[in-house]
């Protein structure tokens, strides 16, 4: 049990550590006025002749 919790507590800190490292590389990117990387959403990139054909 302790070895599962120790093992879930890792990869909280690892996704914590990757969200903090995402969320710097877009306030620098907004800085530079470049463009975000952003990967949420791809729905919303969609097509609108694509959602039509549900």
């Amino acid at each position: 049990m302790e070895a599962q919790a120790a093992l879930r507590r890792e990869r909280a800190a690892e996704k914590l550590r990757e969200n903090l490292s995402r969320r710097k590389q877009q306030v620098r990117a907004r800085r530079s006025g470049e463009a975000d990387e952003a990967n949420g959403l791809p729905a919303a990139k969609m097509p609108a002749a694509k959602m039509d054909e549900s």
